[in-house]
């Protein structure tokens, strides 16, 4: 067996576990381990794991950092969370209303998007109803995963299907497929997290004093810099549906709408310094060690061996989701894709590739990009999230039966 899949699973271990005999693990430390193992072993060059890391993922990122910083120092994140809590009346209502607000926010707006933005907004309101941080920390990372699957800039996976396949009007494609079981995924969701969070539901939501914005400004500022982020993933939307090929990408989008935040805002350095830094070492790292897990060939060999067809969509469905699980999503997307495509795939093939490689991050916490971010912006607060054990328990069950609804109907 490669060294690299030795060391995948010594990382998948230690993130179960978080633990090496008294010391405490962050997320960003163990995958950083697993990244310094396949450099000094050479089961990757210093070269290549320089290539592997996305620039464009780790600068989107950081602009998306920024952005929800400043919306937390200006007392936005607060307010936004208030009028929420204002609009319902017990728990159930408010973990629903989470789960479909997060779900349709980042079919339009990209999942990792809405949960930079949403982790200090749950966080505003688990403090203020007493209600459980853990059901609201995993109501939206499903909300945001199944929600994505809805469009093709609801998350990169996607967006590599829709250009790579050269879809004539990609966004009518996915909602013929994927809407309807996407909207029953939802609701399957909700029910999940009633089941087991059974004691946080029927709770009465007080209503709250809507707090006031401590820095008008920067508040300003932040809804600028949104009303940029909204207004140019609009125009790379309606780009789909033309002849003009113009590559508007998500890190000039997201990076851009900083710029006005650190130009103008007298704060900018207390910004800077409460921007989640951990986060982007974790996914450095994880490029480079999913890069040296790719070269090693071991995954290619277990797809050939399995005398499956992978242009059959319910073996697509499975495939993606099982070693979505080992690849992370956008990864295995770039693997399987080509080989697809030599295929002239059936629309109904490449939203099933869509939807499994994306729902697949509700099964593990490593199966989405998106739930590294909530998790590690969660503890960088120094708030308990999550642990991968407590992930799974949901995860598993929900993602099985989500499998069985996309199957059914794409």
């Amino acid at each position: 067996m490669p060294f690299s899949i030795i060391v995948l699973f010594i990382v998948f271990i230690l993130i179960a576990v978080r633990r090496i005999g008294n010391v405490r693990l962050e997320l960003y430390q163990i995958m950083l381990l697993g990244g310094i193992l396949v450099l000094i072993t050479g089961s990757i060059s210093p070269k290549n794991a320089l290539l592997s890391i996305d620039i464009d993922v780790i600068l989107f990122l950081l602009g998306m950092f920024i952005i929800g910083s400043a919306m937390e120092e200006s007392g936005l994140i607060e307010l936004l969370a208030a009028r929420a809590v204002n609009r319902v009346k017990t728990s159930d209502s408010l973990v629903l209303i989470i789960l479909l607000l997060s779900g349709i926010s980042s079919a339009l707006l990209l999942n990792d998007t809405i949960a930079v933005i949403g982790v200090p907004l749950i966080l505003s309101i688990s403090k203020t109803n007493k209600i459980s941080l853990k059901l609201l920390t995993m109501t939206l990372a499903i909300g945001v995963t199944t929600g994505s699957v809805l469009s093709p800039i609801g998350n990169p996976q996607n967006l590599l299907i829709a250009v790579k396949s050269e879809m004539n009007n990609p966004f009518v494609t996915f909602l013929r497929y994927l809407f309807f079981p996407t909207t029953i995924s939802l609701l399957v969701a909700f029910i999940m997290l009633r089941f087991f969070y059974k004691s946080e539901f029927n709770k009465p939501i007080r209503e709250i004093r809507t707090p006031e914005i401590k820095d008008k400004p920067l508040a300003k500022l932040c809804n600028f810099s949104l009303g940029i982020v909204i207004f140019m993933i609009a125009i790379k939307s309606l780009l789909f549906l033309t002849p003009v090929h113009i590559n508007l990408r998500l890190t000039f989008i997201s990076v851009g709408a900083a710029i006005p935040i650190l130009l103008f805002s007298p704060k900018r350095t207390e910004i800077l310094k409460k921007t989640d830094y951990k986060t982007l070492i974790f996914f450095a790292a994880m490029f480079i060690l999913m890069q040296s897990v790719w070269d090693s060939g071991f995954i290619q060999r277990i797809i050939e061996s399995s005398g499956r067809d992978i242009a059959d969509v319910k073996t697509i469905v499975i495939i993606s989701v099982l070693l979505s699980q080992v690849l992370s999503n956008v990864p295995l997307v770039a693997l399987i894709l080509p080989m697809l495509l030599l295929r002239e795939p059936s629309m109904e093939l490449l939203c099933a590739l869509a939807a499994g490689s994306t729902i697949a991050g509700n099964m593990l916490l490593l199966g989405a990009a998106s739930n590294i971010i909530i998790v590690q912006n969660l503890e960088q607060r120094g708030e308990e999230a999550v642990t991968f054990l407590e992930f799974a328990k949901i995860g598993i069950p929900l993602t099985f039966v989500q499998v069985v609804i996309y199957m059914l109907f794409i």
